[in-house]
């Protein structure tokens, strides 16, 4: 460096006296500043840049605590629905369809006319039936005249008791003749009346496959039409074989389903829109019977529909609600999943994260994960966290209230 500000006033013409000092004095500076940068500024700098040992740096995270808390578990299971009542309306007359009342989809009540049959054929057998007994009255009238006729002779022994008795059968003779009339007249009645064929309970009339002019008999394969009763609908769904053993069981043993039945909560009906009907219902009934193709047995539940808002046919879901108490509630967005396993962080002493795993229960309560082992009362966990946090990485706590966490829960 000597060499070459010697090098610089050799080559510089002389320009007087002060100006080559100056220029000598900013040369010199500049010699001494390149001179300290280079031999004094890594000396200041620590072994671990400004993070902290090793330049690393804490970052700061929300911290949970966790708490036992009690929460709903909900289960939906697919189900059918079908009326409280669906009744197939078949003729008993064979004929031609006259006429037609109602309409497809239309609304009925108990007694309202549904078809015309025309079967002209049972309107000749009441009238058939009609003049027989008229035909009957005049034999048995006749029959009690020749009664009458024999009983004072047969008193003033001019003719044998044997005339009477006779005259007497012959008169039983026409008046059970009589009584056969009458019952093949109540009989074509009977058949006449089938052919004008009514609405057994008030419901909703489904397809009409036969048009006006089709030729109907009793033995029909079709009906003419199906009647849904749907004031109030059953709601069918199956649960396996474990579910029902954990239905049967409590902890003194087994009780009678019955009374398990009856303690169950109501039930929520979630319709295809995903919507929640308004209205829950009940579980009735449990098939003892399991279905050994499926190995699980059908449940129906009960639901009321004074607005006719469900049709039977249609598909829906129940959701059966649990209560847990005093469980351990994680939230889900503080877990990542593993190899099949389900982790969290929890932080320990010294803000140190280690890398829990955790077995929850299949059922969550809402955006909750209800933890069965891994974690317990009082441990801290990181509420959120993206990327990979190795085991022993310190972190700076950032404590959450657990209320506006668990506020929402139900």
């Amino acid at each position: 460096m000597i060499r070459q500000l010697k090098l610089i006033n050799a080559r510089t013409p002389l320009l007087g006296k002060t100006h080559l000092t100056l220029k000598n004095t900013c040369l010199i500076g500049l010699t001494a500043a390149i001179l300290f940068s280079s031999c004094g500024g890594k000396k200041e700098q620590g072994a671990g840049g400004p993070g902290g040992p090793g330049g690393a740096q804490v970052l700061d995270y929300k911290v949970l605590e966790l708490q036992p808390h009690s929460a709903t578990l909900s289960v939906d299971y697919p189900a059918s629905i079908q009326g409280q009542q669906n009744i197939e309306i078949r003729p008993k007359v064979d004929g031609y369809v006259e006429k037609i009342f109602v309409d497809e989809g239309s609304i009925v009540t108990k007694g309202q006319l549904l078809f015309k049959i025309n079967a002209p054929q049972y309107e000749q057998e009441v009238r058939t039936a009609e003049a027989g007994i008229k035909t009957a009255e005049a034999d048995l009238a006749l029959a009690r005249m020749q009664v009458n006729k024999v009983r004072p002779l047969v008193e003033k022994d001019i003719i044998s008791k044997y005339e009477l008795e006779s005259a007497e059968y012959t008169q039983q003779s026409k008046a059970a003749a009589l009584a056969q009339a009458k019952a093949a007249l109540a009989n074509a009645k009977v058949n006449l009346g089938y052919t004008t064929i009514n609405s057994p309970v008030s419901g909703v009339i489904g397809s009409l496959p036969y048009k006006l002019g089709s030729l109907v008999t009793a033995t029909t394969t079709e009906p003419l039409t199906t009647v849904y009763n749907t004031a109030n609908v059953y709601v069918y769904f199956a649960i396996n074989e474990k579910q029902l053993l954990e239905l049967n069981r409590d902890g003194s043993g087994t009780k009678p389903l019955k009374d398990v039945i009856a303690k169950m909560p109501n039930v929520s009906l979630i319709l295809p829109d995903s919507s929640v009907y308004e209205h829950t219902g009940r579980v009735e009934t449990v098939n003892g019977l399991i279905n050994t193709a499926t190995g699980a047995a059908n449940v129906r539940a009960d639901f009321v529909n004074p607005k006719g808002l469900i049709r039977s046919g249609s598909s829906a879901s129940v959701r059966i609600p649990h209560v847990v108490k005093d469980a351990i509630l994680v939230p889900q967005s503080s877990t990542y999943e593993l190899q099949d396993k389900r982790f969290v962080y929890v932080v320990g002493a010294q803000n140190k994260v280690k890398n829990v795993a955790v077995k929850v229960m299949e059922n969550t309560a809402g955006p909750f994960y209800v933890v069965t082992g891994g974690v317990k009362s009082g441990e801290k966990i990181i509420l959120e966290s993206s990327g990979n946090i190795p085991d022993g990485t310190e972190i700076k706590p950032n404590p959450v209230s657990a209320a506006s966490v668990y506020g929402n829960l139900k």
